[in-house]
């Protein structure tokens, strides 16, 4: 900018001097040379003030040397200073299509990780940020973009394949997102969100899933049965127990005068219907003569 700004600024004086010394007399010639002076002036005097656009940090170089953070607004500077301005705006590292992040679970399965890392600049570090990357792009690129990736790999290799593709989603995107958070904040980097889109297991991995899911499945069949045995097994000795106890209690309450005086009263009854009836209820299997005519 300031290169062209003199050139202009050149050749509006070469202009006007020659318009001067009569050697031009063009009057188009004389405009051009007064627009080209205003021109360059105008360029010339911009290369002295700089805007820093709300929600942005400049940070000036001359000359090699790096200057102190620009907050938005007008800032006045030397025609040899850089300006480096980085967004204060939240922006999304997208993992996904070619970035998708490739993980092993604690038993060696491929799973493939979908993600999006929400993160913004810290204005307080810009300074620090900008010695250590140069730029906002290179802030994502070397910084956010592989400590995202290694973190995301380092979790899912604590976690089986089931629980990294659909029992503890919700605590590995948990987790991921504390650690990332952990990892760039003293660097200056806000993460503002973890967002775990999708996670899909290899071809290889889903088969070994589906027969993982249908050995738990046979399992618990398998453990209900025999859970349903034992109960049965045990209600049947319950019930023999008590039949048992209660012919102990019958035997031992059946004596022999009590067995004769139920015989009798039993053919006592018999003997209103037969007036004379012949039971063995006798000792020694002799019998009884009840005769129902008399009391």
């Amino acid at each position: 900018m300031l290169l062209i700004s003199l050139l202009l600024l050149a050749l509006g004086i070469t202009l006007a001097v020659l318009r001067r010394r009569r050697v031009v007399r063009s009057r188009s010639a004389a405009v051009a040379g007064l627009l080209s002076g205003v021109v360059g002036l105008l360029l010339a005097l911009s290369t002295f003030a700089y805007v820093v656009e709300p929600y942005e940090v400049g940070v000036p170089t001359t000359l090699g040397s790096v200057g102190g953070t620009w907050q938005s607004g007008l800032h006045l500077k030397s025609p040899l200073t850089d300006v480096t301005t980085f967004s204060t705006r939240p922006a999304d590292l997208d993992l996904t299509g070619k970035d998708t992040v490739e993980v092993r679970s604690s038993e060696g399965g491929v799973l493939y990780a979908d993600l999006t890392v929400k993160w913004s600049i810290d204005p307080a570090h810009t300074l620090a940020l900008f010695k250590l990357a140069g730029s906002a792009s290179a802030v994502q690129q070397r910084l956010v973009y592989p400590d995202s990736r290694e973190i995301v790999r380092n979790v899912f290799a604590r976690h089986t394949g089931v629980e990294g593709y659909s029992s503890q989603r919700e605590a590995i995107s948990a987790e991921i997102d504390r650690l990332i958070t952990e990892r760039l904040a003293p660097r200056g980097i806000l993460v503002n969100g973890v967002n775990l889109r999708n996670v899909r297991p290899s071809d290889n991995l889903q088969k070994a899933i589906d027969q993982k899911i249908q050995q738990e499945q046979a399992t618990a069949q398998a453990e209900a049965a025999v859970l349903t045995a034992k109960a049965e097994a045990e209600k049947r000795k319950i019930d023999s127990e008590s039949t048992a106890a209660a012919n102990r209690v019958i035997a031992d309450s059946l004596t022999d005068r009590m067995l004769m005086s139920q015989c009798i009263e039993a053919f006592k009854a018999a003997a209103e219907k037969n007036p004379v009836y012949a039971s063995p209820c006798g000792s020694n299997g002799s019998p009884v003569i009840v005769d129902g005519t008399k009391r």
